[in-house]
């Protein structure tokens, strides 16, 4: 439907690590690309109803104080639902975010049309000489000046977002595709290491 310099791309920030858990998202951060240009961007705190331990106010720098005067996850998820409209999706670790994507969409009845990608599974495919596959290396990595502070949901999404479009430009250099289409994207982040560089050569 989209090509993948045309998507939505996302972070959650939580209160820990498992939906399943009872743990809900406490900030969500997008930017929104179209033909590899933002066209908008979404950043709200969220109160989720519960208060955050010492862990995740040190780990983000979002406390207690800054959720108490937030709107509800309820009423932000359907502001960000909005936001999405019938774009792809993409994160890095994308797992996580999904999994509370849909845990709190789950919660207010909407849903999503496209399709999440992972762009630290794309990146363990196209850049497979990095040393680690952690946010920060990977944009160090790929020559991307680091300018704020990692771990607020709308950094990681700016630089999750240059990431992409790094990766992009990697892999149009190494084939005489044109334009590339989300699902080539997709499929490259699923196929074993191994695998790539031929494929990629005999596009």
């Amino acid at each position: 439907m989209f090509n993948a310099d045309t998507v939505v791309i996302l972070d959650f920030e939580t209160t820990g690590l498992s939906p399943d858990g009872g743990d809900r998202a406490i900030e969500i951060g997008a930017v929104r690309l179209e033909n590899g240009q933002v066209t908008g961007r979404f950043q709200e705190l969220m109160n989720p109803g519960q208060r955050v331990s010492g862990f995740i106010e040190s780990y983000t720098g979002i406390s207690n104080e800054m959720l108490a005067s937030a709107a509800g996850n309820a009423e932000v998820m359907a502001r960000f639902a909005d936001f999405i409209g019938d774009f792809n999706l993409v994160a890095h670790n994308a797992s996580f975010d999904k999994r509370f994507l849909d845990a709190e969409f789950g919660r207010i009845g909407r849903r999503y049309p496209g399709q999440f990608a992972c762009s630290m599974l794309l990146a363990r495919r196209l850049f497979q000489a990095a040393p680690d596959y952690k946010l920060g290396t990977l944009v160090r990595y790929a020559n991307i000046p680091v300018e704020g502070v990692f771990h607020r949901a709308l950094y990681d999404s700016e630089m999750t977002a240059k990431l992409w479009l790094a990766m992009l430009s990697e892999l149009s250099g190494r084939c005489r595709l044109g334009e590339i289409p989300f699902e080539l994207l997709y499929k490259i982040s699923k196929m074993p290491k191994k695998t790539v560089p031929g494929f990629i050569a005999a596009l």
